[in-house]
């Protein structure tokens, strides 16, 4: 609700903001913060405030919330919305405490979610950073915003990554005006469709932030779909002869497990190194009649599928890497089990690919498909462009001297560890070409960007490992103090008490047991080169 301000108080606002436009590099010239309700009164480019109220410590129930929060401090609540081009239009929120760090964060949403995240809002805030969230240029998760009559083809490009950009640009303006000065740091975090914002940010507008924390990252996002759709359809979506219940999933991880969690010397449930289980579900399979302990030929094809992940039968060149072995008691999590494609594949096909509510999964081709959906086009782009995160051209991030950490988790079942591991391979790669060894390449992509797997993380969040970690404090240590985290200490929490600790190294380093001292204990680990990555560098 638009707040009724005093003569005085708009006087000053205005003249606040003119003095914003008159000054566009100086920032010590000791302003005085304005009213948070002065700040429906500020003019930025193609952007209208909508609400801009106080909001008292205490209770706040978010719009559409189930239950109210009941933690937050007192803080500056505006919301608005940019309007780019024709037919786009970005909502955005911007939270602000009274008792400000300082410092600025961006925060990512999940899935194809056309909604304001206010878990990530509140977290922000109670570690006092003025933060900011969008709604990615949609409402609802539905890719008929992709299409007319009820959406379009900007709506895309708002997806992929003008949202984020603008939103932060705006909210960083607004939070200077509030607080009369910039923040002193920017930093994004996000996991899932946030850390492919987050990958976006790093790759197209490395100025926007000082620290970017991506986490499980659908960076690859048009392959990524043809992944997600590949899951369901080569098992529950192709009959109930290729389903695999959750009770043959528990069998098979179990198998797993047995045949490989000790290649790295602890016996816990986690794959320390899933690269390392050479593990052949071929050995589960039935021998006589169907049964809870084996698989029959048409289950294990399934499995072999998914590990496989999705080739084009034209060239059988891989789209996208499979699950991984490790993560197959979480299949049915998301992507197997479901009577339509999982994840957000159902609706971008049918809704925003084909426009076809009438489209079959089973018909789509891999190779004719996943062309027309990578060329298909989107107001003077492609959806490929607009959509995927994949330029491994980190010049721009390095050069400006700001930082990157990815994470995945090594038992998602949804987005693949895989993508990531192939995505900061090429990045490693793309600067291998100055250097004359594998080591020393490593070396200068690991002073801005540094990707951590998580052994035992489900998508983002869970799992049997541990999985509770802060990668945030890690990237402030290392942007505002120059502290490169050599690994990060993660913790498994069960009714919160922790039972075990572990280091999570940066890649290429896995954590190895020392072979003595507690294993629920992460002194009890270094990090190290795995034997493969040793010889890679004996043939450098």
């Amino acid at each position: 609700m638009r707040l009724t301000l005093g003569a005085i108080a708009i006087s000053t606002a205005l003249m606040w903001v003119s003095a914003l436009a008159d000054d566009k590099h100086d920032n010590n010239r000791g302003r005085r913060a304005i009213p948070c309700a002065a700040l429906l009164n500020l003019h930025l480019a193609n952007t209208t405030i909508t609400s801009a109220e106080s909001v008292p410590a205490g209770s706040f129930d978010p719009p559409g919330a189930t239950l109210p929060f009941t933690d937050l401090p007192e803080f500056c609540r505006v919301v608005g919305s940019i309007k780019p081009v024709v037919n786009s239009e970005i909502g955005f929120e911007v939270w602000m405490p009274a008792d400000w760090n300082g410092k600025f964060n961006g925060v990512g949403s999940g899935g194809s979610a056309g909604a304001i995240q206010y878990a990530s809002l509140r977290g922000a805030l109670l570690r006092g950073y003025a933060a900011m969230a969008t709604d990615n240029g949609h409402v609802g998760s539905n890719w008929n915003f992709a299409n007319p009559p009820t959406g379009d083809p900007e709506k895309v490009i708002d997806f992929g990554y003008r949202a984020q950009h603008l939103s932060t640009a705006a909210a960083k303006s607004i939070v200077r005006a509030f607080y009369g000065e910039r923040p002193k740091y920017s930093y994004f975090t996000g996991c899932s469709q946030g850390g492919h914002h987050g990958l976006m940010e790093a790759q197209r507008f490395p100025e926007d932030y000082d620290g970017i924390v991506a986490g499980d990252p659908a960076h690859d996002w048009t392959n990524l779909m043809v992944a997600e759709l590949w899951t369901g359809a080569m098992s529950t979506l192709k009959g109930p002869a290729s389903d695999l219940p959750q009770a043959k999933l528990n069998f098979l991880h179990n198998a797993v497990l047995q045949a490989c969690d000790a290649n790295d010397g602890v016996l816990d449930g986690v794959l320390e190194n899933p690269r390392t289980c050479k593990f052949n579900p071929a050995v589960l399979q039935c021998q006589g009649p169907d049964s809870p302990t084996c698989l029959t030929a048409a289950q294990l094809e399934a499995v072999r599928l998914i590990y496989q992940g999705p080739r084009n039968p034209r060239t059988s060149k891989l789209i996208f890497p499979g699950l991984p072995v490790g993560s197959e008691e979480a299949w049915r999590q998301v992507l197997v089990g479901q009577p339509v494609p999982g994840g957000s594949s159902n609706s971008f096909f049918r809704d925003g690919v084909f426009n076809d509510p009438n489209w079959d999964p089973l018909s789509f081709n891999y190779d004719t498909d996943t062309a027309l959906t990578q060329n298909k086009p989107a107001a003077g782009e492609t959806w490929e462009s607009a959509l995927d995160a994949d330029s491994a051209d980190l010049r721009g991030l390095k050069s400006r001297g700001a930082k990157l950490i990815m994470y995945h988790g090594l038992s998602d079942p949804f987005i693949t560890p895989w993508s990531s591991t192939d995505y900061y391979e090429r990045v490693i790669a793309r600067f291998s070409g100055r250097h004359e060894s594998r080591a020393e390449a490593i070396a200068e992509v690991q002073d801005f960007a540094r990707l951590f797997l998580v052994p035992g993380l489900y998508h983002c969040v869970g799992g049997p490992g541990a999985t509770t970690f802060d990668m945030l404090s890690a990237l402030e240590e290392w942007v505002e103090k120059g502290e490169a985290p050599k690994s990060v200490i993660a913790s498994r929490v069960v009714n919160n008490v922790v039972e075990r600790t572990r280091p999570l190294c940066a890649y290429p380093r896995v954590a190895t047991y020392k072979g003595s001292g507690d294993t629920n204990d992460a002194e009890s680990f270094r990090c190290r080169l795995p034997a493969s990555e040793r010889a890679r560098r004996h043939d450098d």
